[in-house]
């Protein structure tokens, strides 16, 4: 990793403060070389792709302001793309990485350098491959911190922790994904959650690698925790210890305290910990927070140990995590969130109500599948079941206008009314299958979006992670059942609503967005639950570029991958 100096004129703004805020960011480069690696967990060696040799990977440290740039050499056998999960990529969306959206992937033995700025954002992000499961290990810590002469609107911690939560499978996560693809039926389960890439001394052969992490009695500390699990959503406590939440998906949070923290694939949560316990060993916990009643899902339990500076404990204090199904933990935590600041709520432009969750379709070739009803695995939104093109990436489609590639009709509604969260409609056969397409909803730039998530009971129902790609957004309310305007909108935070990336949409329940469409280029919305994925649970939106040769995304670097 280099770092060097970017000078920028100095604004109007920082003369007035006589310089306290000084026009000066950096230029941080880093150089991930991505192959495949043997390495020993859970009793056995086991293949993985990783970046720099390390799972985690590097951790990159920036500050507001700053340029990135990452050179990536897939030295792996597989296609790899690298998404900055969170980043705006303001007028950089070329750089944003999900495969076939926005680029074309980075071969095997090729090569590719992405470089943005990082603009108007602080706190905890981070990167992981966007191209099958391989981010099941290829993934790490993306920290943006205030630039110079700004600081936290919190005290400042003694110290700051990344803390990734992962999951680990006993096989090729490739071929995991694949066997799944290919049967119609749901993947295998994972074998363990990590925390830092170590499972922890529950697990068979693993207490010597456990991650320890050591306080000083009195002193606190910043855990960026993150949740870069594949498939599920994970409670975290650490033993007599309770937490304050300062911020969500890099955007600071009004000071909320809790002994409990539930985060989604995707989202990240910065809290505050104090070291105010009695010298001793503590473990930090984490276990899967399962919505899907009756679903088979990984039910061990990751551990760490919170290591108190000069104790002699050789036995570790466990917390008691909420049970698995334990939902009303899980809404308490996500919906108890609000903005530290007030925000302006722009009039909306466009309303959709966008209906999530699984459906079937039929077999290829006439054969048989391991899903219900001997048919396949889907997913949709509003019973669209996304398929991403593999000639062209959306994005250069869009720039080129080339046809073909995807179409402009992506419905603004799902296509049939119905009691969307009634268990009887789980295998509605007149409900459940879904339709094949690449439908693009088309935004005017700066137009304001509001998006109601409609949790649907198609085959089986769960909470959904949804992330969208490009931008923030205001979440104004969540609630189970079916959404209902003229009763839900009176709920509607318009004051200081949680600003995100990524929402987890209640199980049997709905969600509300609202977002600015100020960023021009193809933004794809999507479950985080990589199983959900590739069954088609996603959807874009294609931004026009603005009136101003500040609004208009420029063309593609020279060096993009080409399909």
């Amino acid at each position: 990793m280099s770092r060097r100096p970017l000078l920028l004129p100095a604004t109007a703004a920082c003369v007035l403060a006589l310089f306290a805020c000084v026009a000066y960011a950096e230029v941080v480069e880093h150089t991930f070389h991505v192959g495949n690696q043997t390495i020993n967990r859970l009793c056995r060696n086991q293949m993985i792709t990783a970046v720099n040799g390390s799972l985690p990977g590097p951790t990159i440290k920036v500050r507001e302001g700053d340029t990135l740039i990452v050179h990536v050499f897939n030295k792996s056998p597989y296609n790899l793309t690298i998404h900055w999960h969170g980043v705006f990529q303001l007028l950089s969306g070329w750089a944003d990485g999900p495969v076939y959206v926005t680029q074309c992937p980075i071969l095997p033995g090729n090569s590719y350098t992405y470089r943005f700025n990082i603009t108007g954002q602080e706190g905890t992000l981070w990167w992981h491959a966007h191209v099958s499961w391989l981010r099941a290990t290829v993934y790490g810590a993306l920290i943006i911190r205030p630039r110079p002469g700004r600081t936290y609107p919190f005290p400042k911690p003694y110290r700051e922790v990344p803390i990734l939560l992962g999951e680990w499978w006993n096989a090729n996560v490739v071929d995991v994904e694949n066997e799944a693809l290919a049967t119609g039926a749901a993947p295998n389960n994972s074998d363990a959650y990590t925390i830092n890439g170590r499972p922890g001394d529950l697990y068979p052969c693993s207490r010597n690698g456990t991650y320890k992490l050591t306080v000083v009695q009195g002193k606190t500390y910043l855990l960026r925790i993150i949740n870069a699990a594949l498939n599920n959503q994970l409670f975290f406590k650490i033993a007599r210890h309770n937490f304050t939440v300062v911020a969500v998906d890099a955007s600071y949070t009004e000071p909320y305290k809790t002994d409990v923290v539930v985060v989604s694939p995707g989202q990240t949560t910065d809290v505050l910990l104090t070291a105010d316990r009695p010298l001793g060993d503590y473990y930090m916990a984490a276990h899967a927070y399962a919505s899907a009643a009756g679903v088979p899902f990984d039910n061990t339990t990751t551990t760490g140990i919170v290591h108190y500076k000069d104790s002699t404990s050789a036995s570790p204090e466990m917390p008691v995590l909420p049970a698995f199904n334990d939902t009303p933990t899980a809404h308490k935590f996500y919906s108890n969130l609000t903005s530290l600041t007030r925000k302006a709520m722009p009039d909306v432009d466009e309303r959709m109500f966008i209906t999530v969750g699984l459906g079937l379709t039929a077999c290829d070739r006439n054969t048989t599948c391991g899903g219900p009803s001997g048919l396949k695995l889907s997913a949709s939104m509003n019973n669209q079941s996304f398929q991403l093109p593999s000639r062209l990436s959306l994005l250069q489609a869009f720039f080129s206008g080339v046809s073909g590639i995807y179409t402009e009709d992506f419905p603004d509604n799902p296509p049939v009314v119905f009691d969307y969260t009634n268990p009887n409609n789980s295998f509605n056969a007149s409900l459940y299958l879904t339709e094949k397409s690449t439908r693009v909803k088309k935004l005017r730039y700066n137009s304001t979006v509001e998006v109601v998530f409609q949790n649907t009971a198609i085959v089986g129902v769960e909470n959904h992670p949804i992330h969208l790609h490009g931008f923030n957004f205001f979440v104004l309310a969540q609630g189970f059942g079916n959404y209902d305007a003229a009763r839900d909108t009176n709920n509607f935070n318009l004051v200081n609503p949680q600003e995100r990336n990524t929402i987890a949409v209640p199980v049997g329940g709905w969600a509300v967005i609202r977002f600015t469409a100020n960023n021009p280029g193809v933004w794809i919305m999507h479950c985080h639950l990589d199983v959900h994925l590739p069954w088609g649970l996603a959807g874009a939106f294609v931004v026009d570029s603005g009136p101003t040769p500040s609004s208009k995304l420029p063309p593609p670097p020279s060096d993009l991958p080409r399909c």
